[in-house]
């Protein structure tokens, strides 16, 4: 029993654990003394199959923090940096990292209660560990390693902090319960709960803070820069905190990792960033990602649908909910059909087919992107189309620019018979899909002669120059390409020289810009107001005269702008579902009168700023904020209290990059808040006044820089 029991110590008590390759050997010779060579082996291999790849030395990782608190992780192995970055997350934001955590284990519902339990139901339906346990052996022994080394480091956090773990015995968490939570994640980001949504009449089961809201992305060639240098825009357009807020890391190892850049909240990598060589950002496209399909059901047996004139059994799976305060086991049944998850609904039987939930190379993407050192290389990571989707700018040290439209896009039936952007049948082959363009086929721009590229999640046919851009006529329509301009993207194409060189710091002025464009490009048109004579509406004149003669400037001491953020607001709510259209002008002036009845009622006047209406809120710390949806420096906005607004999405985690042909990269970032999510550290919102006045903080991927600005430098545990 005494190897048994060995074994057992070793892979349990944490002083063994993390010195299980010596142990392995002490064993080893052990066991030769007694010829058990046989049985070496055999614990050897259980020791490995249970602990995975080699256990990470702590020592090997230097974490570096700056004087905004960034960590900077040093070490060996890429392994070892993503344990670094886990560690390093972890103590500044432990708690938002269990919500992936707990995705992966069903247990959101024990954390958040009914809408907890609604996330793992969908995880269910969506097959994410099934897909996970199918798709597992496509990924590379390279990623699994740095997959092993980051759930290593939120392992050992766990185990060293037990009071800040959120849901007993949560901890540790396997590496196929990792990378199901990252399969669920990626099904979110791709809008698979809008659909489910729609199915389900309106309850949107998704994890708490889960949404986004769009981003910007430009990139400049050196032939169109007053320096010669590449520049690049990362600007994502986020919400400000929770599960999908940017966190601004550098990583850098002895394997040829060195990348500083933005990255969610239980990812192993940089998400989008900059190397020593390349950088990229990303913004969000709106083709066609999922379809839904009515199923034919059997009158006589309501677990069967007809596919291809043959009766087929729903494949049925039986889900144990757990809900925070309901002490009993919740049990619920999920649905599988040839389509994918299927929903039983009192208006038929319904189908979902999505592309993120057939495959789990999404992170080993990322990964590979981080390691590319030139324009081949990364072109190589993303022929894997491992993230479904997601618009790529690119740019680089060596000359090259580079934009696509990136997803994982199905090859759709084209016979018109079949309308993609309408339920469809579900009970022939022919509207199943199989098959996926190669990424050669996906919009996509090398180098333009007019020297620019730009997305605001508009059109991948207007990324450059007029002359220059692609012909959707030339692409699939059944992928459901956007083929629209936006507020934003106009603003660029307006302030983008078009025969001169663009200097940095007009580069920067763009991307801060907060003016709307000349035309305005909102769903719903308002230009009725414009023709209004004010003196003949009495009571409302004010307000009307003072949204005709506004600049559309959304600095936060405009007051036309927060007249405009109040017509918007409620226009977006009263009209929400319905088509693109023109607002009369019977509901301009019922919007006008509420705008200024609301802003007496709050606010004891009328005419007041932008800033007195919207606010930028980090705990108990408010502070005016300019910005409105779709300016180029956008942000959106809830209610907070006493009549204000405050801060969703928007301008977010903001990186500014130069690439010069000879050294590293220079780089200027900021980030809404701080690195840390606790209210007690002085990193909580320190970048807070750098990004009111719309400036950055220089970083570095010089380590002889970092450790020369070091704030702590210290091993992940001290």
């Amino acid at each position: 029993m005494q190897p048994l029991l060995a074994l057992i110590l070793l892979t349990k008590n944490k002083e063994f654990y993390h010195k299980s390759l010596n142990r392995v050997t002490i064993f080893s010779s052990f066991y030769l003394n007694y010829r058990m060579k046989w049985l070496l082996l055999l614990l050897t291999s259980f020791v490995i199959s249970i602990t995975g790849i080699t256990q990470i030395n702590r020592q090997n990782i230097t974490i570096v923090r700056d004087s905004f608190g960034v960590p900077h992780i040093f070490a060996k192995t890429d392994a070892e940096a993503s344990y670094g970055l886990a560690w390093a997350h972890a103590e500044d934001d432990f708690k938002t990292i269990q919500t992936l955590v707990l995705s992966g284990k069903g247990l959101l519902g024990k954390a958040y209660g009914k809408q907890g339990a609604q996330a793992d139901y969908v995880i269910a339906l969506l097959r994410c560990h099934e897909i996970v346990e199918e798709k597992y052996n496509t990924l590379s022994p390279e990623f699994l390693k740095l997959i092993n080394g980051y759930i290593q480091g939120l392992n050992d956090y766990a185990q060293e902090h037990p009071e800040e773990v959120l849901v007993k015995k949560s901890f540790p968490v396997t590496e196929k319960e990792y990378l199901t939570a990252a399969t669920f994640s990626v099904c979110l980001i791709t809008g698979v709960d809008k659909v489910i949504a729609s199915v389900f009449g309106g309850n949107v089961p998704v994890i708490p803070g889960f949404s986004s809201g769009g981003s910007n992305a430009f990139a400049i060639h050196p032939s169109k820069t007053t320096t010669g240098e590449a520049f690049l825009a990362i600007n994502a357009h986020q919400p400000l905190e929770g599960p999908v807020a940017f966190y601004e890391a550098h990583m850098t190892s002895e394997e040829g990792l060195n990348i500083l850049g933005g990255t969610f909240p239980g990812a192993p990598c940089i998400l989008h960033g900059v190397n020593e060589n390349i950088g990229w950002a990303h913004t969000v496209n709106y083709f066609d990602k999922a379809d839904v399909y009515q199923l034919q059901m059997n009158p006589a047996n309501n677990n069967q649908y007809k596919f291809d004139d043959k009766w087929v059994d729903l494949e049925m799976k039986k889900v144990k909910l757990k809900v925070k305060g309901v002490p009993v086991t919740i049990h619920k049944k999920v649905y599988w059909s040839n389509y994918g998850a299927t929903i039983k609904t009192a208006k038929g039987v319904f189908a979902i087919r999505i592309a993120a939930n057939q495959g789990i190379k999404a992170l080993q993407q990322w990964y590979e992107m981080d390691k590319a050192k030139n324009f081949t290389e990364f072109r190589s990571a993303l022929n894997m189309i491992g993230i479904p989707m997601f618009n790529i700018m690119y740019a680089d040290k060596y000359d090259t620019i580079f934009y696509v439209s990136n997803g994982k896009m199905p090859i759709r039936n084209p016979s018109p018979e079949y309308n993609w952007r309408s339920t469809l049948p579900g009970n022939t082959s022919k509207t199943l899909w199989t098959d996926y363009y190669p990424f050669s086929y996906l919009p996509q721009y090398i180098n333009p002669s007019a020297g620019f590229l730009y997305n605001t999640n508009h059109s991948p046919f207007l990324a450059t120059e007029k002359n220059e851009n692609l012909n959707p006529g030339d692409y699939d329509k059944n992928v459901g390409w956007e083929t629209y301009d936006n507020n934003r993207s106009a603003r660029f194409y307006e302030l983008i020289p078009k025969n001169e060189k663009v200097d940095f710091e007009t580069f920067k002025k763009i991307k801060f810009n907060r003016q709307l464009p000349a035309t305005l490009y909102y769903p719903y048109k308002i230009d009725s107001l414009y023709l209004m004579n004010a003196t003949d509406y009495k009571g409302a004149e004010e307000i009307i005269t003072l949204l005709q003669q506004w600049n559309k400037n959304a600095a936060s001491d405009n007051a036309g702008a927060a007249a405009f953020l109040m017509l918007y607001n409620h226009l977006a709510e009263k009209l929400k579902g319905q088509a693109p259209r023109a607002v009369t002008k019977a509901e301009l002036l019922e919007t006008v009168q509420l705008i200024k009845e609301y802003q007496l009622k709050y606010f004891g006047k009328t005419g007041i700023a932008l800033g007195d209406y919207q606010k930028l809120v980090r705990g108990s710390y408010e502070f005016p904020l300019g910005g409105i949806p779709d300016v180029l420096a956008a942000m959106g906005n809830v209610p907070y209290k006493n009549g204000m607004v405050k801060n969703d999405y928007g301008d977010a985690y903001i990186e500014l990059v130069r690439f010069p042909k000879n050294g590293l990269p220079i780089i200027e970032s900021v980030n809404a808040f701080g690195a840390s999510n606790h209210p007690d550290s002085p990193h909580y919102k320190d970048q807070t006044p750098l990004y009111l006045q719309q400036k950055t903080k220089h970083m570095s991927l010089d380590k002889v820089v970092v450790m020369k600005n070091a704030e702590r430098v210290y091993h992940p545990g001290e």
